[in-house]
């Protein structure tokens, strides 16, 4: 079966079915670089969930290394911010992870309710500093993201809850073992692991990733957020191994004063701490969470969670676009009423399987240890359609 069939399986034949004779497929929701992501309904509790879909034969088949990533992180109640697992499983075709349901993407509220228009100082500071905790807890777990991005940082959808999630932990990996804090050795020539536009210059260089190039990687992504355009976009080269190369080339040699013109000066700071840190320096998340403290006081403003899409419509409805938009009628449907518990699935049968890991755009050489359970597609006439 080629891309093409995948797709058209993906996107025709799995609405209105059933996942693990539970979960009714209702929508799709989004396609990124390795699957889909469908909304999907319990029918025992008419509660939402996301379902991400990666086709084996096709894709970079990093979906069970996102699993075991996420149910490590799910198991300890210090973690926050990241999406609650509820299932795991695959077929010959697919495999499939069930987790909670969370909004839009920072980069779909950039691109779609802000018109691509600057973020407030005051925004960008709000993000920041819950960005930085993330993936401080983050790096806490011994884990890095490695693929740091607007399109992976998500709205919750409780009306209670504005804090925003870290998503797609496909490329993640441990960046030393738990028992001790010895990194793993540096290596060079390596692939480039994540996207291009915000990777930081070690990781296009090819150099092994740490802490630093996490946060290197936001650091873009403010910037990007407070100017509206990072210095090495729309640059128009076709062919992808000189469009990184230029890129890359860019993000060398720019000087700090003119990637952060116009910027507050605490973001030119963090950069050049960012820039300074050694491979296995652990980053001060405290005095970078300062830093944006210090820029919102100077403005008059403190940590707050404003943000600039919320000043007439609430997040919810915001969130909620695409749900009303399927014309689902069911009042808890509407109301989203999302658990709070965290629910870990632990696969009854192990499997030993050593998977590639694939970058955004290209390949990489680590190895990860998984194990799953196989489950089918169940349709509503209870009639399997893929065996």
């Amino acid at each position: 079966m080629n891309k093409d069939e995948g797709d058209k399986i993906l996107k025709d034949s799995l609405i209105n079915n059933l996942l693990f004779n539970k979960y009714l497929i209702l929508k799709n929701l989004g396609k990124g670089s390795f699957g889909k992501i469908y909304l999907c309904k319990d029918i025992t509790t008419n509660k939402l969930y996301a379902a991400k879909i990666e086709y084996k034969n096709i894709s970079a088949n990093l979906l069970e290394n996102e699993y075991l990533i996420m149910r490590a992180l799910n198991n300890d109640d210090n973690i926050v911010n990241i999406p609650t697992v509820i299932k795991y499983g695959f077929n010959d075709f697919y495999n499939i992870l069930i987790m909670k349901l969370l909004g839009k993407s920072l980069e779909q509220i950039f691109e779609g309710v802000l018109k691509k228009q600057k973020m407030s100082l005051r925004c960008v500071c709000n993000l920041a500093i819950q960005m930085i905790s993330i993936l401080e807890n983050i790096h806490n777990k011994n884990i890095i993201h490695r693929d740091i991005k607007p399109s992976n940082f998500l709205l919750n959808n409780d009306i209670n809850n504005n804090e925003i999630y870290l998503i797609d932990f496909g490329l993640s990996k441990k960046y030393r073992e738990s028992n001790n804090s010895n990194h793993y050795i540096l290596k060079k020539s390596k692939k480039l692991t994540g996207t291009a536009r915000f990777a930081s210059v070690n990781a296009m260089e090819g150099i092994t990733q740490s802490r630093r190039d996490d946060l290197e990687s936001l650091g873009y992504v403010l910037i990007y957020f407070l100017k509206g355009k990072l210095p090495w976009q729309n640059i128009m080269i076709k062919n992808k191994e000189e469009r990184y190369n230029k890129i890359k080339e860019i993000k060398k040699n720019i000087k700090y004063n003119e990637l952060c013109k116009e910027c507050p000066n605490e973001f030119m700071e963090y950069i050049k701490y960012i820039k300074s840190l050694q491979y296995e320096e652990e980053p001060n998340y405290n005095f970078l969470k300062d830093l944006f403290k210090n820029a919102l006081g100077k403005s008059g403003f403190q940590f707050d969670y404003f943000y600039d899409w919320d000043k007439s419509d609430s997040i919810i409805r915001i969130n909620n676009e695409y749900i009303l938009e399927n014309n689902l009628n069911d009042e808890e449907d509407n109301k989203l009423n999302l658990p709070l518990d965290k629910i870990v699935y632990k696969p009854k049968n192990k499997k030993r399987n050593i998977s590639q890991d694939k970058s955004t755009n290209d390949g990489g050489e680590e190895k990860e240890e998984s194990s799953s359970e196989q489950i089918n597609f169940i349709n509503n006439n209870e009639c399997c359609i893929i065996i």
